[in-house]
């Protein structure tokens, strides 16, 4: 049996590689430095890139007008021939509760520790389920990510997330709830719920322009590759420009273990996804029946 290799590129094991998503972009690059260079017919391409996809900012200023596509492909997956058309949808909450701060060496009966009051709502918050510690596919979660603050005001900030739209709502609704019953005990305090949406699934409106996922299909298998779908326990920009209107699956990039110190990418599947980004701007530019 032939056995093929991968070159592999990793940081030294102290820092993030980066290849989330330094790889797409390099992937990007080599495919428009080809074409550039090819002289066979091919659709007209637009390339952009983006900033703050890791904190749901993509694109927010991006201009679709300027960019002029009907359709886009993100090159921000993973493994070898993902194409992913389905992402959670998420949004981040801050909730600050308000206690009474009192010098602590005459708080009896006075003071209401908002710290310790946010502690409890974390503590009540589901562990066996609900949580990324313990869910997978398309299961959500609510996640605490950060608490900041003092005795007499806190803040948790929190992410939540599911593939299902209506469940999104009922896992926001939870931290209302539990919010509620924690301050309720105590008279003096109060609780504000921010809730601020990050972005959407995009597979009901990609389930519209099913020719736009056939044609990542058909450019991954023209790569030399089988085509991979999955869905993503995240987000991508390609959610937020789906939802604006421009219909983005998104594709793999070779990385793998992202955001984490063993984060890696393989040489030979970068190639293959510059190679699939070849690929579908020749196949965009054949005749169609």
């Amino acid at each position: 049996m032939r056995r093929v290799g991968h070159d592999i590129v990793t940081s030294d094991g102290t820092t993030l590689l980066g290849a989330d998503d330094k790889a797409g972009i390099a992937e990007i690059v080599a495919a428009t430095a080809y074409l550039a260079r090819d002289t066979a017919p091919r659709a007209t391409l637009r390339v952009a890139f983006t900033v703050d996809e890791e904190v749901g900012r993509g694109t927010d200023h991006f201009d679709l007008d300027r960019f002029g596509a009907d359709f886009a492909y993100t090159f921000d997956g993973s493994g070898l021939g993902e194409l992913e058309i389905e992402t959670f949808s998420a949004d981040q909450l801050r909730l600050t509760i308000r206690g009474v701060g009192v010098h602590p060496g005459t708080a009896k009966g006075r003071m209401v520790n908002a710290i310790k009051l946010l502690s409890d709502v974390v503590a009540a918050l589901p562990r066996d389920a609900l949580s990324p510690e313990t869910t997978e596919g398309r299961e959500g979660f609510v996640h605490p990510g950060r608490i900041t603050g003092s005795a007499s005001s806190a803040t948790l900030v929190l992410i939540a997330r599911d593939h299902d739209d209506a469940k999104l709502e009922e896992h926001v609704a939870l931290v209302r709830r539990l919010a509620e019953e924690v301050v309720s005990r105590e008279p003096q305090a109060s609780f504000e719920l921010e809730i601020e949406k990050q972005y959407r699934n995009m597979r009901g409106a990609l389930d519209r322009h099913p020719e736009i996922v056939a044609a990542a299909e058909t450019a991954i298998r023209r790569a030399g590759v089988e085509p991979v779908h999955s869905i993503i326990r995240g987000g991508t920009d390609g959610a937020r420009l789906t939802e604006r209107g421009l219909p983005t699956p998104n594709l793999f990039t070779g990385g793998q273990d992202y955001h984490s110190l063993r984060e890696w990418a393989s040489v030979q599947d970068m190639a293959a996804a510059a190679a699939t980004a070849v690929e579908l701007v020749r196949l965009w530019g054949e005749p169609r029946g």
